[in-house]
């Protein structure tokens, strides 16, 4: 039995410290993966505020929702705060041996983050392949033990807080997942004969062989595009972004509130990344540019968090600040990653002739990648109502290789997916970023990203943190909901660029 429901004053005290406690874990994890220390140490931070994360609280403020979104905000922290309390041995375990883990191949070792890094640059394709299986060779003796405990102690906590499985909870949350699902379903009906003859063309461009031939060591390869490395040096990655902003009406060197992390360290994440500390008075933006299409685009998506990020309206609960619909992040990052395969950006910034080749190409990737996650929520769906969730490990092969049409390693049953139900934040911002995308040509021209006054229209929309949702902010904007069906005819606009597609 819960308790009275939380006064007024207890809930600015919890908003107060819900802050504080998220900016203590960004810190560390900032920490963590740019390369300043090999541990994760997240206890201590979890003990300075243990009353966020009490079983107590969770179940107290669920009961005071009643239809306020703000209140239901922070029921969700609390929920997620009182699992994450419970696994973060688990996660502090995993994110070290991430860290240290090493491979041995060849003769030569490589740390584990490294390996997928490894498996992208290396052009033969039978080293890929033994580097791939070291790779998850290390995540099943080593991380799916943990992972796997970690899932059933958050089984266990998920009835102790009165819903009968993780999906139950999210439902309640208000996550409209088997509507979202029915759109995937649809769309990879609707795209499955495009995906097949497009993703062959390139397969058999980029790797050298044909999709029905191609495995899982391939697909890094496939991403990579290392014929596009001469267009995209590293040494021209940030005065790119740096200009494009500037275009805008930003000027990233002179935001006091954005901090640039570009120092090379050895255990530093090869991937670019975001971190909001203090949002928005402290938002840092970690590289470590080794140039190629794929880390452009990192980095662009980066900076959109940032961007964000540090514009948020200072002023706003912690609601509306760090928690929120966080579609409307990740709807932003794409925004501005997709500029580095945008026809007139490409032809503007980088003096392409002609990019069609690139363009059609992009949007193959974002086939992949939509129809990757797709499959990757129909499969979380069934995982988080799963009693025994060791038998989901066919089933997660079974989804994401009839989406893709090769199959996945069962090791990533469980390290393929984020919590909080994430895979629906990214299917519905690639959606998000089309229909916004379609909106800016509109009203500026094909060149928007040169207009001031789509900055200015950006930056009053990145003031609203995650005050609204991504739905909402897109119906005030362009009239219209997410619609998936965009993301098709955004990729099917793509193609379009290329003669030979």
């Amino acid at each position: 039995m819960a308790g009275p429901a939380p006064t007024s004053s207890q809930l600015d005290a919890f908003r107060e410290s819900a802050d504080r406690f998220m900016a203590e874990m960004m810190e560390e994890y900032y920490l963590h993966l740019a390369g300043h220390k090999d541990t994760l140490d997240l206890e201590a931070i979890y003990e300075r505020h243990a009353e966020l994360t009490t079983q107590e609280q969770a179940v107290a403020l669920g009961e005071a929702v009643d239809g306020d979104r703000r209140l239901r905000e922070l029921w969700r922290f609390a929920c997620d705060g009182y699992m994450g309390n419970l696994t973060k041995q688990h996660e502090e375990r995993a994110g070290e041996l991430s860290a240290t883990l090493e491979a041995e191949v060849d003769g030569e070792k490589i740390g584990y983050r490294m390996l997928r890094v490894e498996i992208a640059n290396e052009p033969d394709r039978a080293r890929r392949q033994k580097l791939e299986e070291a790779r998850c060779a290390l995540g099943a003796e080593h991380l799916n033990p943990i992972l796997l405990d970690a899932a059933q102690v958050g089984q266990q906590a998920v009835r102790e807080l009165g819903a009968r499985n993780y999906y139950d909870l999210y439902l309640r949350f208000g996550f409209r997942l088997e509507e979202l699902a029915a759109q995937c379903r649809a769309f990879l009906d609707s795209t499955e004969r495009l995906f097949e003859e497009s993703a062959d063309r390139l397969f058999r461009t980029r790797v050298g062989v044909p999709l029905a031939e191609a495995k899982r060591w391939d697909t890094a390869r496939f991403f990579r595009a290392p014929e596009w490395d001469d267009r995209f040096p590293s040494e021209q990655m940030l005065p790119a972004l740096q200009t494009s902003l500037a275009d805008l009406g930003v000027d990233l060197s002179g935001q006091e509130n954005v901090e640039l992390d570009i120092e090379q360290r050895e255990k530093k994440s090869p991937r670019a990344f975001c971190a909001g500390i203090e949002i928005p008075e402290r938002v840092l933006l970690v590289i470590q540019p080794k140039g190629g299409l794929d880390d452009w685009r990192a980095l662009f998506h980066e900076s959109g968090h940032a961007e964000h990020f540090a514009n948020t309206e200072p002023g706003l609960p912690v609601e509306e600040k760090r928690l929120g619909d966080r579609a409307v992040s990740e709807g932003w990052a794409f925004l501005l990653e997709h500029l580095v395969d945008d026809p007139a950006w490409l032809r503007r910034r980088l003096d392409f002739g002609d990019p069609g080749d690139l363009v059609a190409e992009s949007a193959v990737t974002l086939l992949w990648l939509f129809r990757r996650y797709s499959a990757k929520l129909l499969y979380e769906i069934e995982l988080h109502q799963a009693d025994d969730v060791t038998a989901m490990k066919s089933r997660y092969v079974e989804l994401l290789g009839d989406a893709l049409k090769i199959e996945p390693s069962e090791t990533d049953w469980l390290g393929d997916v984020d919590g909080g139900f994430y895979v629906t934040e990214y299917l519905r911002a690639w959606a998000f970023e089309a229909q916004m995308r379609f909106h800016l040509r509109e009203r500026f021209g094909s060149e928007w990203f040169t207009k001031r006054e789509a900055g200015s229209q950006l930056r009053e929309l990145w003031s609203l943190g995650q005050k609204q949702t991504a739905d909402e902010i897109l119906r005030d904007v362009t009239g219209s909901e997410i619609e998936v069906e965009a993301v098709a005819e955004r990729v099917r606009e793509g193609l379009r660029s290329s003669v030979s597609a």
